[in-house]
């Protein structure tokens, strides 16, 4: 079990925000329910749609400031995919995929397929490309009460993951979203770099779930087995993974579709092993390590005020960044000549656990133009001393809507790490000064859907 101060954490944020919704009248959109489920009367044959988004990022290049590596580009102050530069002009996503029902042999059939052409985690890496398929999928919608969805789409879980990329208020995730859901599969036979495109919240498998009206409220609950093997459409492995995901939600008069308005709360739990080598692998000593991950949180969207808390827990793989926060493949410089191979690598706790929590505001000024405010928290590697790293990020944002299909966004992220049970001196204290240079990060974002 976690540390208790998480969570107390946790019990503090959700109690609050629990009295402040219910002091209230009484975006909550319902994921789960939004593909795959269209009637046969509503939904055309085929329908084409998509989105793209277009920004730019930078942050001031702080680097390495002092040892044998002083002046080396860190990975946390370089802007990805490729960290290759410090401020940059980005295509972060451009995707387009057809959807249907109404089929001529059976009403009660929905598919669901979307690829990925944009510069980002799922089109980069060893085995990246343009035009990556990110979702396959078809329901059936014949049994009342139990849907079936096979093939590969979003795993139910976490509100931040699991919502619609167009609909999402930020241009990047949270550090716990970041760092604990989106997988990075990792190649340990060559100094641990990417092999595979991220996870992307996504897996191949078999989904059951449906969703049930009470008057106001509406239950939502979800229970999917996948391979656990991320955009990869077949097992890597013998071992499959289990989500879990239940929902309920008070909808606030007739509104629908992704900016829904109501008040939700939701609970999500997704256990799995991972099987991964023990070359350039910080600690790893086995294969079948467990990745177990779960959360809980409330949303609040009345069409003005916008409110958002989410906690996170993860135990067992934790991914813990690079050596000395430098890049990827670098050659790490010693006071003796490196050996041969002597490069950063990616570095994988494979038995940790780690703790996060967000709480988010928004606020429409006019009906076209919302302010935001996210304060967001990771604690990782929590059972070590050594591994504990302290995440903080305050993100300050701004929304204009054009229109429903064409928006944009500007963010201004304040962040800092810390690593609070390492000494100020001795072995491993420079922790503190790579940390300390950890930039604020600004972003602005325009995004038309299709």
């Amino acid at each position: 079990m976690l540390n208790k101060k998480y969570a107390f954490k946790k019990t503090a944020i959700l109690l609050a925000l629990t009295a402040a919704f219910a002091s209230q009248s009484a975006q909550a959109a319902n994921w789960l329910m939004l593909q795959g489920t269209e009637k046969d009367h509503q939904a055309p044959r085929a329908k084409v749609w998509g989105f793209v988004q277009a920004e730019y990022q930078q942050t001031d290049d702080s680097r390495v400031s002092t040892g044998p590596n002083a002046d080396q580009p860190l990975a946390f102050n370089q802007i990805g995919p490729q960290l290759n530069s410090s401020q940059t002009f980005n295509i972060r996503r451009a995707r387009i995929g057809i959807r249907g029902a109404n089929l001529p042999l059976d009403k009660n059939v929905n598919y669901f397929v979307m690829t990925e052409l944009g510069n980002n985690g799922i089109t980069t890496g060893k085995d990246g490309n343009q035009g990556k398929l990110t979702d396959a999928s078809i329901t059936l919608n014949h049994i009342p009460g139990a849907r079936i969805r096979v093939g590969l789409f979003k795993t139910p879980g976490s509100e931040e993951s699991f919502q619609g990329i167009p609909a999402f208020n930020y241009i990047n995730f949270t550090s716990a979203t970041d760092r604990l859901l989106v997988e990075r599969p990792v190649d340990t036979s060559e100094d641990a770099q990417y092999r595979y495109p991220v996870g992307a919240v996504r897996d191949t498998g078999i989904q059951v779930f449906d969703s049930f009206r009470d008057g106001a409220w509406e239950h939502s609950y979800a229970i999917m087995i996948g391979n656990g093997g991320g955009l990869a459409t077949a097992d890597k492995d013998k071992d499959l993974d289990t989500y879990a995901y239940v929902s309920t939600e008070k909808v606030f008069g007739k509104s629908k579709g992704p900016w829904r308005h109501g008040m939700k709360f939701y609970a999500w739990m997704h256990n799995g092993k991972r099987t991964i080598g023990t070359t350039s692998i910080s600690d790893d000593t086995t294969s079948g390590n467990k990745r177990n991950r779960s959360g809980l949180g409330t949303t609040y969207f009345d069409g003005k005020y916008r409110l958002a808390a989410e906690y996170i827990q993860a135990d067992g793989m934790i991914f813990a960044g690079t050596s000395g926060a430098q890049l990827v493949g670098t050659k790490i410089h010693r006071p003796v000549a490196p050996a041969k191979g002597d490069t950063v690598g990616l570095n994988v706790q494979v038995d940790e656990k780690a703790a996060g929590y967000h709480i988010d505001l928004g606020y429409r000024v006019m009906p076209d133009m919302e302010l935001n405010v996210r304060y967001d928290a990771l604690d990782s590697g929590t059972e070590v001393d050594a591994h504990l790293r302290e995440f903080r990020t305050t993100t300050l944002g701004a929304q204009y809507f054009f229109n429903k299909k064409t928006s944009v966004r500007v963010n201004y992220e304040m962040r800092s790490a810390e690593a609070p049970k390492v000494a100020a001196t001795g072995p491993g204290s420079g922790v503190h000064k790579i940390l300390d240079n950890m930039d604020n990060r600004l972003s602005a974002q325009v995004m038309m859907i299709f």
